[in-house]
């Protein structure tokens, strides 16, 4: 601990962990921050309800544009000083600092830390976007990166450059902001695991009152929000995939049952916590994931092999251009498209951060931010290239669907693309098995991360508190595509960039509190 002189006086609090806590019904939580979180989503949940599925879509896509429109600059400026914050921080003297301080173990063995981030930070949104998105940029779905000429090989390395962008540093840079963040707070500071202790430079002992209430209602609400789009995507692709297999019609009822079962499924592990439910599930993601890539990879070795440093170099050459969002020609296309994948990621972040959080006691800050950030980018790029290359590929050729008649359902389009694969119904049910998995993960790793916030910072919180978050993720997944319909991925998204954007400012000042934490920290040595 640092001494009682530091000027930001993080050690001298006398708050305890869970000191705010309310007891009743098996629950043990947060009383302003579990009742208006949980208030705050039932009212939307019984609007929802209550009022027409159009209207209801209408008012959610107008307000995802007017925020769009409004603050695009500011998601993308961002998203580019979060990368730059953790390339500082790797290189800075901070690098040193350990994580629960210098006699601190890792809890995990470094395969099961990467395996259960890797699964947490983004496993479903792969399986849906591998080849939607490589594919959507190519053909000009919707709009092209930088106004590429559409089915040119310019546009096909730019489809591949453009999708590593989103996948690529940025998200892993905005996760790492908030992990770090966390476990420095908690290991090294003593402070509660939740979002408001890491404020406390800021704040003081203010932030055990309405300004942390605040804080961590916006984190539970953006967090809700990031993995129901997560979820309702899931669910759609599960749906695509079982109606191309075994023929049952894909709409909202086969959708709901999905997340119904699911939920459950959950509900099951969560009730086991990490170690017998998050860290069996993420292994065993990326067992199945990882054969089915390279199945996949040697079903179109050719192509995947030489994609591979395509999708870098292009990734490489066009990480500036488009990170920048002034004086282009690709209006439409970067605010579709990136604005919503950095509002996206970053209304995962409490989620994913803290989740990663609670897994690394013991790695030091140079070891955390160089593998949270290069070992996900590297296995997305080796994904994205196999996946998005072949499908590419089938496209230039006039192969299959998809050569055919181009994207015409993004959550169809990797069934699609398997269907001229060797065992491609093998193929397509192994994918469904995986997305269920990871969707089941990630329903799994949120109620924990919601558990832990609305309970003070307690990281063991009462089973049917985990329960209750468990069913309102899949409530308000299930919400989002009832009002969606058929144009559900629209509604998802406005929901993810309207909790967003508040949250992109939390973070903003999350850095500048980092820092001054780390401080007080170097002074000790």
């Amino acid at each position: 601990m640092a001494d009682n002189h530091d000027k930001y006086s993080i050690d001298n609090t006398d708050y305890t962990v869970g000191q705010d806590n309310v007891q009743k019904w098996g629950f043990d939580v947060h009383n302003p921050v579990f009742g208006v979180s949980a208030g705050l989503i039932l009212l939307f949940l019984i609007a929802i309800l209550v009022s027409d599925a159009e209207s209801a879509k209408a008012t959610l896509d107008g307000l995802k544009w007017k925020i769009i429109g409004a603050f695009d600059a500011v998601f993308m400026w961002s998203g580019n000083f979060f990368v730059l914050f953790c390339l500082a921080l790797v290189l800075s003297p901070y690098g040193k600092i350990r994580l629960g301080g210098d006699a601190a173990k890792p809890q995990y063995t470094t395969l099961s830390w990467l395996a259960m981030l890797f699964a947490a930070g983004m496993g479903i949104g792969l399986m849906f976007w591998g080849v939607a998105e490589p594919v959507a940029y190519y053909t000009g779905w919707f709009k092209t990166p930088l106004n590429v000429v559409p089915n040119t090989p310019e546009a096909a390395e730019m489809a591949m450059g453009a999708t590593m962008y989103h996948w690529g540093l940025h998200p892993w840079a905005i996760y790492a902001v908030v992990a770090l963040s966390l476990a420095f707070f908690a290991y090294n500071k003593g402070l509660p695991l939740s979002i408001r202790s890491i404020f406390y430079p800021l704040l003081g002992d203010r932030a055990w009152g309405w300004p942390g209430h605040i804080i961590d209602i916006l984190a539970v609400l953006a967090t809700l929000f990031g993995l129901a789009t997560s979820l309702g995507l899931g669910a759609q692709q599960a749906s695509a995939g079982i109606q191309h297999v075994f023929g049952i019609e894909a709409g909202l009822g086969l959708q709901i049952m999905v997340i119904v079962g699911v939920t459950l499924l959950a509900i099951i592990s969560v009730v086991r916590g990490i170690e017998g439910g998050v860290k069996v599930l993420s292994n065993t993601n990326m067992l199945i994931a990882f054969a089915l890539l390279l199945f996949v990879m040697l079903a179109g070795f050719a192509v995947a092999l030489g994609n591979i440093p395509t999708t870098i170099m292009a990734y490489v050459e066009n990480i500036i251009p488009l990170s920048n969002p002034h004086g282009r020609d690709d209006e439409a296309w970067f605010q579709g498209w990136t604005v919503f994948y950095w509002a996206w990621w970053i209304s995962w972040s409490p989620f994913v951060g803290m989740f990663i959080a609670r897994v690394s006691e013991g790695r030091t800050i140079r070891e955390f931010i160089i593998a949270v950030l290069l070992i996900p980018t590297l296995v997305t790029t080796l994904w994205m290239s196999v996946y998005g290359g072949i499908a590419i590929d089938q496209v230039k050729s006039g192969v299959g669907a998809l050569g055919e008649n181009g994207l015409t359902q993004v959550p169809l389009a990797m069934f699609e693309m398997f269907e001229q694969l060797p065992l491609g119904d093998l193929l397509s049910f192994v994918a469904i098995v995986l997305v269920l998995v990871f969707f089941i993960t990630s329903s799994d790793s949120g109620s924990l991360v919601i558990d832990s916030i609305t309970a003070g910072g307690k990281i063991d919180a009462p089973i049917p508190q985990r329960v209750f978050w468990a069913t309102v993720e899949g409530a308000i997944a299930a919400a989002l595509l009832w009002i969606g319909g058929t144009e559900a991925i629209q509604a998802l998204q406005a929901g993810a960039i309207s909790t967003g954007l508040p949250f992109t400012v939390v973070l903003l000042l999350m850095c500048l509190s980092l820092i001054l934490g780390l401080r007080t920290e170097q002074t000790k040595s």
